[in-house]
């Protein structure tokens, strides 16, 4: 019980700070990419009603999509379905991601959870473990349409029962200033030493080589991750020489001046700000942020590369997006209903694409899904391989003690040995508890 009280608070407490990215969000990824609060939310009191004026079962639906962006094609395929049937009516309810995560906690303890919900993918083992969701194995054991990406589909898993269905993945990836490529003389990196070389020829007195989000939340875990694990490290063991190097590594890009010491303080969207107006040349960050581009600098000529590997590593990064499940004491049977519909293989391939995801069934081509688009395709090609963070319930202590490490170390508090022994002591009490 105490463990359950711990990993509410910590929810609560960090939940304007977790990132969809992830991985991502919904309003800039899934994932990282924090929704403003916006005024008149709905309220989430009186929200399970047994049925509509027309006869039908109600449930309800809470997602963190705002209706000005992805939102509008979330509403559009919920209406399709309170369309194509006479059994099931979905309320769909818009909370910004913050009220959210934070009326999940309320909820458990209150008892009024909706029917189902959206969660980012990192934080559903918490909320699997709090019991926010409701145990749906044995509905996808007999669920002949079940086929879902390994590492998609492992996000929904907690204490080997399944919470959940993936919904809409995104991942990580390298966007590059064409032109300034062009005019330095230099190709796209594609090793640590590359892009070493290349921010070094890129780096000017307006303008860094290389623009990244190394904020203290989960932001900063998601966008360090692909760095980790191309280098062979682990979440689990931070003192490996393989995870020490991957920090070094990126402390190195800061103390030459090729990545801005203002990272410690942005997000991915404040890093889309910096590539978009010119201040950096390269920058790491995920699909969302192609609207944001066509907003700040809609003539900006820019491409999409993996993000680079270590030079004895491979290519690594990290997953992003969100799930859906079906919370405690919902109707069942309506919401797997529903939710097996949004996450069928015609409707995941149509939902994702119209949103900027991509779906996470393993029966869905996403490369053809995005066939002549040079951007997104790009992202098709690395999101089989993507990883899952986590997934555990304890995920969020797991992040918070990484990427306190990687704060403490780019502010020059401590160095990388030390950071990452401290790092790896915190982890191991937690998993000890």
């Amino acid at each position: 019980m105490k463990r359950g009280i711990a990993l509410l608070t910590m929810l609560a407490v960090t939940a304007g700070a977790l990132a969809g990215c992830g991985g991502g969000s919904a309003d800039a990824p899934a994932t990282g990419e924090q929704p403003a609060q916006t005024e008149g939310a709905e309220s989430t009191e009186g929200t399970q009603t047994p049925a509509s004026a027309d006869g039908k079962t109600e449930i309800t639906f809470w997602h963190y999509m705002s209706e000005d962006k992805e939102g509008q094609f979330v509403n559009a395929a919920v209406e399709e379905f309170n369309n194509s049937q006479n059994e099931i009516y979905v309320n769909a309810q818009y909370l910004p991601r913050e009220e959210l995560m934070k009326q999940y906690t309320i909820g458990v303890v209150s008892g009024e959870l909706p029917d189902c919900g959206m969660v980012d993918n990192p934080d559903h083992n918490s909320y699997a473990s709090m019991g926010v969701f409701a145990d749906i194995t044995d509905l996808y054991n007999s669920w002949e349409d079940a086929n879902f990406m390994e590492g998609s589909i492992n996000s929904c898993y907690y204490d080997g029962k399944l919470y959940g269905l993936p919904w809409g993945n995104n991942c990580l990836g390298l966007f590059y200033n064409k032109q300034m490529l062009e005019d330095a003389g230099v190709e796209v990196p594609t090793t640590w030493s590359e892009l070493e070389a290349a921010c070094e020829k890129l780096t000017t007195d307006t303008c860094r080589g290389l623009a990244i989000s190394a904020i203290g939340n989960e932001e900063g875990t998601f966008q360090y991750m692909p760095w980790l694990l191309s280098a062979g490290g682990s979440v689990m063991d931070l003192t490996t020489e393989e995870s020490k190097e991957s920090m070094t590594y990126l402390h190195n890009l800061i103390e030459k001046g090729y990545v801005s010491r203002e990272c410690v303080s942005w997000t991915q969207a404040d890093a889309e700000k910096q590539f978009a107006s010119g201040q950096a040349a390269m920058m790491i960050n995920g699909p969302w942020q192609f609207s944001g581009l066509a907003n700040d600098a809609p003539d900006l000529d820019y491409g999409i590369a993996q993000v680079p590997k270590a030079d004895n590593g491979n290519y690594a990064s990290v997953l992003g997006g969100e799930n859906v499940a079906i919370c405690s004491g919902a109707n069942m049977e309506a919401s797997w209903t529903f939710l097996t519909w949004i996450t069928s293989k015609e409707k995941s391939q149509e939902i994702c694409k119209s949103i900027g995801r991509f779906s996470p069934r393993s029966d869905v081509n996403i490369q053809e899904m995005f066939a002549g688009d040079p951007l997104n395709s790009v992202f098709a090609e690395v999101m089989p391989g993507a990883q899952s963070r986590g997934p555990s319930p304890d995920w969020p202590e797991i992040s918070a003690a990484i990427y306190t490490a990687q704060q403490e170390v780019f502010t020059g508090q401590k160095d990388v040995d030390t950071a990452m022994a401290d790092a790896q002591a915190k982890i191991d009490a937690i998993k000890n508890k």
